[in-house]
């Protein structure tokens, strides 16, 4: 299995490379194009889920004390899980989506829209199985019932905002917003009420990032289990992904998509974790009111990628709310993620297996485009002379 996500993730990160600097004057125009703000903000929130918002806090620990990980600090490790490599497999996609696949169709052939579109169906209930398997390290002493109750919640909330893109573009720049406010506030508390490190706590924790950096390599392969299964995990996400957010490109050149989808979305994140990096630092407990304000940040930020996911199958499949109607709608994607759900909490299905079968994807679009070559430099052409 590492061979296979090591030979993956290496192919695509090089391809991504080729796109940039091969077709960076191409102009990206999505479907339905948004400005440059709500596009990160859409990106941000359906690429990411309750964990980058907590997850940290316990993973910390876990890399200071593993030997595997003693190349660098924990913080760059984090990063490093998260960071700018992940984000350049939803650039890929995101291109090949706008670009390529209008030409191409590969999506279009029965076998693989299935395949595809179950992977996509697969993914989008284990998000919300990790929602549910972690909410006791996010609200201590739930119970069982309890935490139920809040995928069931959070299950309807995102059916019902797949529904409405206007309602989930709001739904994702208000999160957005949110997240920065949390990151302030939880900066502010740690750097002057609950430490004296300062301000100057989040500069140094900046400055131990540029260590993810000088061992950018040593991420292209899996570096322990744990690792792999975040690869996997990126993996299953990044065709969909793309796929999503490739409908609001704003006809961007693709070398500045590259910089929106790569650069910008990392930007919060590195500032996120060195603020938690300082809760870790000064073994700094999280008051009440902190947690909780992460936890309803996080919840939104489960729901922003629910709704994404939901709404792009449900295209993808003609499952929409206009061909079924509102009563057949809610229901079907309702029943359909919660049953994925219980299956992901009662049996031994893994996201490991999405994630193969994802690379398989990737592989058979890499032999097809092969194959269709010159109708790959055609889609390029028209994509020219459309911008001009």
């Amino acid at each position: 299995m590492s061979y296979i996500i090591s030979t993956a993730y290496a192919a695509v990160l090089l391809s991504a490379v080729f796109v940039i600097v091969r077709w960076g004057s191409v102009h990206c125009r999505g479907q339905t194009p948004v400005g440059i703000y709500t596009f990160v903000a859409l990106l941000f929130t359906a690429g990411l889920d309750m964990g980058l918002v907590m997850l940290p806090l316990t993973e910390f620990p876990a890399y200071a004390a593993d030997d595997a990980y003693g190349f660098t600090n924990p913080l760059a490790i984090e990063f490093g899980m998260w960071g700018p490599l992940v984000w350049m497999m939803y650039f890929l996609s995101a291109f090949y989506f706008v670009v390529l696949e209008p030409r191409l169709r590969i999506f279009e052939i029965a076998l693989v829209k299935w395949v595809y579109n179950l992977t996509v169906i697969a993914t989008c209930a284990f998000t919300c199985y990790l929602f549910l398997t972690a909410l006791p390290s996010y609200i201590e002493g739930i119970s069982m019932p309890a935490r139920w109750a809040i995928v069931v919640a959070v299950i309807a909330a995102s059916v019902y905002s797949s529904s409405n893109v206007s309602f989930m573009k709001w739904l994702a720049v208000t999160s957005t917003w949110m997240f920065v406010t949390l990151a302030v506030v939880a900066l502010l508390a740690a750097a002057y009420y609950y430490s004296d490190i300062g301000i100057s706590g989040l500069a140094s924790n900046m400055g131990l990032l540029s260590d993810y950096f000088a061992n950018l390599h040593r991420f292209v392969s899996p570096i322990t289990e744990y690792h792999e299964f975040y690869l996997f995990w990126w993996f299953s996400w990044s065709i969909m992904i793309g796929q999503f957010v490739s409908m609001f490109a704003g006809g961007l050149r693709t070398w500045r998509l590259a910089v929106a989808m790569i650069l910008l979305p990392s930007i919060p994140l590195a500032v996120w974790f060195a603020v938690l990096y300082i809760y870790f630092q000064q073994q700094i407990v999280f008051p009440t009111w902190l947690n909780w304000f992460m936890v309803t940040v996080g919840i939104i930020f489960v729901v922003n990628s629910l709704d994404s996911l939901i709404r792009l199958y449900g295209l993808n499949l003609g499952w929409t709310k206009s061909r079924l109607g509102a009563r057949a709608y809610y229901p079907l994607h309702f029943l359909l993620q919660l049953g994925l759900v219980m299956a992901y909490q009662f049996t031994p299905f893994r996201i490991e297996w999405v994630g193969v079968i994802v690379i398989g994807i990737y592989a058979a679009i890499y032999v097809l485009i092969l194959r269709h070559h010159v109708h790959v430099r055609a889609a390029v052409t028209e994509a020219r002379c459309a911008a001009a």
